[in-house]
């Protein structure tokens, strides 16, 4: 099942109850002989979040990303096999869109990996597959989108083919930009740009850590290599951000090329601290700014990532702790 949250800022509370005490303890009616008027009393600013309606009977294996539509009124859920489309009002039923389960489990050959709908097209949405590909749907072709209207998939490279590439190709996260003109996917190496007009190869390819190649065996040891990373646009398109490990974030600029590393952790988190660009070295000589390969904590990953819609701050989950970035304010 899923929820749907309100959250909401609190800095007064109310005091002086008829039928309760302060503890919140139901009064005995024989001991009130006065009626009150309520106060509210200011106190230190709370956040709350409290359940509105709960979603529930909707998949067999586990939900894998939500998107609500453009219209305001509709959200689609994703497991690995099914995609469905909800009414926000409606928490008891949804309608399947998208349904790849074969009829014997023993022919399955991709799962869906993530899902998301267009930001200004109602009837279209987009997704993911384990085997690297894009199937873009419209919904008023079919009451069941299994049929794509376009199919946006890079074909592999003979020489760079390795006992890893099917694993590696999964992606884990497509995003629309806010134009609504591109695609944005994350691999276990690479993010990829794509122009909703060319199917046949990516615009952009950034990538991510790419001095991970040779420590394929020992990622696949420790089940890293199937980590599902972000990938997040910022508010004018033009800056794409994405996870790593060792608390290490990405960052490409669209624009000029240029790329930078950042890293999420308490040593260097101060507030108002300047974040230092970090660099990784393949072996042999090490300056002294950079870190080794070698020296990457894979524990400590940045899977989860989020872009401000029209401002310069982003927030980064490292394991257990939030972060949050703003730009240099003069």
């Amino acid at each position: 099942f899923h929820q749907l949250w309100k959250i909401s800022e609190r800095d007064k509370r109310p005091e002086g109850y008829n039928l309760k005490d302060e503890d919140g303890r139901v009064r005995d009616p024989s001991t009130i002989t006065a009626l009150r008027v309520p106060v509210l009393r200011p106190m230190d600013l709370m956040v709350e979040a409290t359940p509105r309606r709960v979603f529930s009977n909707a998949h067999t294996y586990h939900i894998n990303s939500i998107s609500v539509n453009s219209d305001y009124e509709t959200y689609m859920s994703t497991d690995d096999l099914r995609i469905n489309l909800w009414n926000l009002e409606i928490t008891n039923r949804s309608f399947n869109i998208v349904d790849i389960k074969p009829a014997n489990m023993e022919e399955l050959t991709e799962v869906i990996t993530a899902a998301e709908f267009h930001p200004n097209h109602c009837n279209t949405f987009v997704y993911s597959s384990s085997k690297g590909s894009l199937r873009l749907c419209d919904m008023r072709a079919a009451a069941l989108c299994d049929n794509h209207s376009k199919f946006f998939e890079e074909p592999e490279d003979p020489n760079n083919r390795s006992f890893f590439s099917e694993i590696i190709s999964s992606i884990s996260d497509v995003k629309f930009s806010h134009s609504g003109r591109y695609l944005m996917t994350r691999d276990y190496l690479t993010v990829k740009v794509w122009d909703l007009n060319m199917e046949s190869k990516p615009l952009e390819t950034y990538q991510v850590h790419d001095y991970l190649r040779s420590k394929m065996c020992s990622l696949y040891e420790n089940d890293c290599i199937f980590d599902k990373f972000e990938c997040v646009w910022n508010g004018t398109d033009s800056v794409l951000m994405t996870g790593s490990y060792n608390n290490f974030f990405r960052m490409f600029d669209r624009n000029t090329k240029r790329d930078v590393t950042l890293e999420a952790s308490r040593e260097n988190s101060k507030p108002r601290a300047i974040l230092k660009p970090r660099k990784v070295c393949m072996g042999g000589k090490r300056r002294k700014d950079e870190i080794s390969v070698d020296s990457l904590d894979f524990s400590k990953k940045i899977l989860h990532t989020a872009w401000h819609p029209s401002e310069n701050i982003i927030a980064v989950a490292a394991t257990n702790n939030l972060y949050i970035f703003q730009d240099k304010v003069n």
